[in-house]
């Protein structure tokens, strides 16, 4: 007897699904042979409206709900804007689970942020230590905002039975990433200073802090194979996070993405300028354990896919 594909069937939301990771994911579900996947556009929902949610879920009228859709952006945009990351945020998630319940989804997949996590986590981040302090507070109001899904998910879980989840992806970086510098993450803004400093015959390029906190990146593809093996077989209360459990400086990942685009000058640190959280490395283990996940890019390779694809698009990409 052959066993039945978790997907067979099913009609699947996918917010966000049009954005960077959301495009993966997509992608994976029609590998899949996902006849009925439903993407709602931003220009068409305003997911921050109750009734465009409503209007949204009746569009769709998804079995499988995948919430991906989010504000987000580096330091700089989390500094600039804190009300609207956590109003924003907020309003998307915690009404669109609660609409998802009421109509009996049979499965909701919330997406948190390794920004949820406190500023000064003993590392590796370990998922049962979330609570334990206030987050870092440049993205404070964007990480707590997505935090109150996981609060949300097990509530109606123990409650009403409601099968939701909730995954914690460490930074993400790869082709289609956000290039735009005033609210990009640090691999895609790196990228783009070299290359277009090399382009200007620059010697020097700018960045913020002093280049000692680590970051922990996972190439996009695996998240988005991540998010769909929980979906499968994950139907937890517990938070899980999703990484590839390799930590580097800032300084080091500058240095590495010089090499691969082949910028020859040197990094200049603005020191006035804020570092964010000191350290980022997960604890992934949960991750295999519950669900089979393990990341499987080495990072030279998804940096200089990365690379490469700005390259080739970068004519698209705002200035």
């Amino acid at each position: 007897m052959i066993a039945k594909n978790f997907w067979q069937d099913k009609r699947v939301t996918v917010t966000g699904g049009s954005g960077f990771l959301g495009s993966f994911v997509v992608e994976q579900l029609q590998k899949k042979g996902v006849k009925d996947i439903f993407v709602p556009r931003s220009a068409d929902y305003d997911l921050v409206q109750p009734d465009q949610i409503t209007r949204m879920l009746d569009d769709g009228r998804p079995d499988i709900l995948l919430h991906i859709a989010a504000l987000a952006g580096g330091i700089g945009a989390n500094q600039d804007r804190p009300a609207d990351f956590f109003y924003y945020n907020l309003m998307m998630g915690v009404p669109l689970m609660h609409q998802a319940y009421e109509r009996g989804v049979e499965k909701f997949v919330a997406l948190g942020t390794i920004c949820a996590y406190p500023k000064f986590a003993d590392i590796p981040f370990h998922e049962e230590e979330l609570w334990e302090g206030y987050p870092e507070e440049t993205n404070a109001p964007y990480g707590l905002a997505k935090k109150m899904l996981l609060v949300q998910a097990q509530a109606y879980r123990k409650q009403y039975g409601f099968n939701a989840i909730y995954l914690l992806p460490v930074n993400l970086y790869g082709p289609r990433d956000n290039f735009d510098l005033a609210t990009s993450h640090v691999v895609p803004a790196l990228v783009r200073k070299c290359i277009e400093a090399q382009d200007r015959g620059e010697e020097r390029v700018e960045l913020w802090g002093d280049g000692s906190p680590t970051r922990e990146f996972l190439y996009v593809e695996d998240c988005a194979r991540g998010l769909l093996l929980a979906a499968e077989n994950y139907d937890g209360a517990e938070p899980v996070n999703l990484g590839s459990g390799i930590e580097i400086s800032i300084k080091d990942l500058s240095e590495l993405i010089g090499r691969l685009t082949g910028f020859k000058g040197e990094f200049v640190w603005d020191t006035s300028k804020p570092n964010g959280q000191p350290r980022r490395r997960l604890d992934v283990s949960r991750a295999e354990e519950y669900f089979g996940f393990k990341a499987g890019t080495d990072f030279e390779t998804g940096l200089r896919n990365t690379i490469d694809w700005y390259r080739e698009h970068r004519e698209r990409i705002p200035v």
